[in-house]
């Protein structure tokens, strides 16, 4: 699976009284949405694994997504 990253990216993620939140500049939107549509189109049980270190912002949540079905 081919993940592509928009130049200036910011990405990040934290549990807020039980809720996922995900904050993402404009880049940082846009590197997530070709990410899911790669995702989509994927094999099920393949997945994204983001934390901060290799691609959320300092402090962030970890986050896997994973293709079901």
């Amino acid at each position: 699976m081919d993940i592509k990253w928009v130049d200036g990216f910011e990405i990040r993620v934290k549990v807020d009284n039980g809720a996922v939140v995900i904050s993402a500049n404009k880049e940082g939107m846009l590197s997530l949405a070709k990410q899911l549509t790669a995702l989509a189109e994927a094999e099920p049980g393949q997945h994204i694994h983001y934390d901060d270190y290799n691609s959320l912002e300092e402090g962030s949540t970890e986050m896997i997504i994973e293709r079901t079905k």
